[in-house]
């Protein structure tokens, strides 16, 4: 048993300190280890079916991961996908998540989550896969990210979007043509088009 726990403990460690129960049981361990090292003091219960090592060092986007492991079907929008591709100066409050339309939202307690439901078709369109803290999370590219910024500019504010449309051109690299393909699929093209004519 002790061995197992022990393994168990690897087993986190390779998994950036935090793992879902379903992770961990399809990875053979028993509920048992896991009891073993909630007991100890190792292993801590964070959320329904989520669990960290107790000395877990957060790293640089620990919100990003625990949102990501109890919402499998998020994918980082928004300002908190800029966030990450350091685009922007806001600070999100939540942690943005799109989910396709249809859905069920998972109630996550923390971290604060606000969630976007999108039309299937777009919902799939420009998601990355990164991996951080040991955990892949899924992300959309910043250029889908920017035409997403000016669809819910209302939400986010446009010069948040403008600012962040300056900084994937002139710092990031992004292409204007690669904007300009995800922003006729987020149907704001004759918004960001004179925008971007005027950067370049």
């Amino acid at each position: 048993m002790q061995t197992r726990a022990h393994e168990l403990m690897s087993f986190f460690q390779h998994h950036g300190g935090v793992a879902r129960f379903s992770v961990i049981l399809g990875a053979g361990f028993h509920p048992d280890s896991l009891s073993a090292l909630e007991k100890e003091g190792k292993v801590e219960k964070i959320a329904r079916g989520l669990y960290r090592i107790s000395d877990y060092d957060p790293g640089s986007h620990p919100d990003l991961v625990i949102a990501s492991l109890q919402a499998p079907k998020g994918v980082i929008c928004l300002l908190s996908a800029l966030s990450f591709y350091e685009a922007t100066n806001e600070i999100p409050k939540y942690v943005d998540l799109a989910i396709p339309q249809g859905t069920h939202a998972n109630r996550i307690k923390y971290p604060p989550v606000k969630f976007y439901r999108f039309a299937s078709k777009a919902w799939k369109t420009g998601i990355e896969k990164h991996e951080v803290e040991g955990c892949q999370i899924k992300v959309y590219s910043l250029a889908r990210t920017i035409a997403d910024c000016f669809k819910f500019r209302n939400r986010i504010g446009v010069d948040v979007a403008r600012a962040a449309l300056k900084v994937a051109v002139a710092e990031k690299g992004i292409k204007p043509k690669e904007i300009m393909e995800y922003a006729k699929i987020c149907r704001v093209d004759s918004i960001i088009k004179p925008i971007l004519e005027a950067l370049i």
